[in-house]
């Protein structure tokens, strides 16, 4: 922070007026029915948009907040142990990757959460999201949590770092510089509050070698070294959500042999590099989807042929012999609405969901800004296009790419425009709930989830370090 740091906090501070009383490190909610007013999204956007110094104070206000009313981040790992132990079931957990206009996104979400008692959600980023969407981990987690605020939630938020993926390209040139990077992000996302990490080094994966142990080699080594990794990180009382994964999304069907090839060989390395650390949770498969969908060259999507029985097959043998809540399904938001019903059926752990949110976004644009930023990806992604591509399907497989870009502009529609797609996510996150079967889910996640309660210091330089309250650091 610099000199400004009592200029700063005393102008963030009075956007909630007699909501709160700050003393120290101390915040004190008075009025906790205030925090779902317009007093939230002034604090909020604050922690998006304001000066460098505003949006960590900002922050900081925000979690400690949450901390004290009862929103807080949180590991979903106790819960999917114990789905692994077969003492809960029946539901598969929405994964959601909330690219543009989080904050609102995110309060229909909690919306639904709340019509439906569920609690078992997750709020997720992928590596290359942090980048294009221009939200950082410490931005994502504020967001996640105001959001909640906003709509009177109370309960655990399961924020997750998405594929923090090594590059296959970049970890062949220099493996230590590649995974190094992957480690950087990790601590920042668990400073941050992502207490939930899929770990994606399947993209290691070599299918030129003679035996499924020597193909999935690199996969469960590189993971295991970033498993080992994040284990180190973790705040006291906290076991994050660790996920695997055995095939590259896109790619052939997994299989129950790869399966067993990967979490063998990593349990055996995690157990020689770090002996006694927590596993994997879940386990993330291919069967038959990809991210985004397969673009046709009028624009539209391509039907998937879904492989069920991959999935269920997969699950069963991660719980019976690995004690994983089952396998995670990715690129799942283009489904077919008729499809989503079929993962509780199968007892699919969870599903990620993505580009349909996004989707959605751009449908309710008005026309002229849609064009304004069509106008851009073709002056700034013109790279990108290949030479096969329509113009439909270079405008979808980039406009993700101008999320970050025009981020202020998507946060600011018009009210009506605001309205609309405030409906449709309400809509949709209801019938995602409803068929993944999470509605009821509240009391599970309350009984299966640790509450730590995780004090920060008040921001004075650099990122605020999470401390447990009965740490003699933590800012009495």
């Amino acid at each position: 922070m610099t000199g400004d740091l009592p200029y700063v906090t005393n102008n963030v501070t009075q956007l909630l007026g007699d909501i709160i009383r700050v003393s120290g490190a101390r915040v004190e909610v008075l009025d906790e029915q205030a925090l779902r007013g317009p007093a939230m999204d002034a604090l909020v956007r604050e922690a998006v948009f304001g000066s460098p110094e505003a949006r960590e104070y900002a922050r900081w206000l925000i979690w400690q907040i949450g901390q004290a009313v009862g929103v807080h981040a949180a590991s979903i790992h106790d819960l999917y142990v114990a789905r692994g132990r077969g003492e809960c079931a029946g539901f598969t957990v929405p994964a959601m990757n909330i690219r543009g206009r989080a904050y609102d996104t995110m309060r229909a979400v909690y919306r639904v959460a709340l019509k439906r008692d569920a609690g078992a959600f997750v709020f997720e980023i992928a590596r290359s999201e942090i980048a294009y969407t221009d939200q950082r981990p410490a931005e994502y987690t504020a967001v996640a949590i105001a959001a909640g605020l906003r709509e009177g939630y109370r309960g655990p938020v399961f924020v997750q770092g998405d594929h923090f993926q090594v590059n296959a390209k970049k970890y062949a040139a220099d493996p230590r510089t590649e995974v190094d990077a992957v480690k950087a992000l990790a601590r920042e996302a668990i400073a941050a509050g992502f207490y939930n990490i899929d770990v994606d080094t399947s993209t290691l994966v070599d299918l030129s070698q003679p035996t499924l142990a020597t193909q999935q080699r690199l996969n469960y080594e590189v993971g295991a070294d970033l498993a080992a990794f994040v284990r180190s990180l973790e705040p006291r009382g906290v076991t994050v959500s660790l996920g695997g994964e055995i095939g590259e999304v896109g790619t052939a069907n997994s299989t129950v042999p790869e399966l067993r090839a990967f979490m063998d060989g990593f349990n055996r390395t995690l157990a020689s590099v770090a002996p006694g650390a927590a596993g994997l949770s879940k386990i993330s498969v291919q069967s038959g989807t990809s991210h985004g969908g397969i673009v046709l060259p009028d624009g539209s999507i391509a039907d998937v042929q879904l492989d069920l029985k991959t999935l269920e097959d997969l699950s069963r043998v991660a719980r019976a012999e690995y004690g994983l809540a089952g396998a995670v399904q990715h690129g799942a938001s283009t489904l077919p609405d008729q499809a989503f019903h079929h993962f509780p059926t199968t007892e699919t752990a969870e599903i990620h969901l993505a580009t349909n949110f996004q989707n959605m976004l751009y449908d309710h644009l008005p026309a002229d800004l849609r064009e304004e930023i069509y106008a851009w990806l073709r002056a700034n992604t013109a790279d990108e296009r290949k030479i096969k591509d329509s113009e439909e399907q270079f405008l979808y497989k980039t406009r993700k790419k101008a999320l970050g870009p025009f981020k202020r502009r998507l946060w600011d529609v018009p009210a009506p425009v605001a309205q609309a797609l405030d409906a449709a996510y309400d809509a949709k996150f209801d019938f995602l709930f409803t068929q993944l079967g999470v509605g009821g889910t509240m009391a599970a996640a309350a009984k299966y989830t640790k509450v730590v309660p995780l004090s920060r210091p008040v921001p004075g330089g650099g990122n605020a370090v999470v401390v447990a309250p009965d740490d003699p650091e933590a800012g009495e």
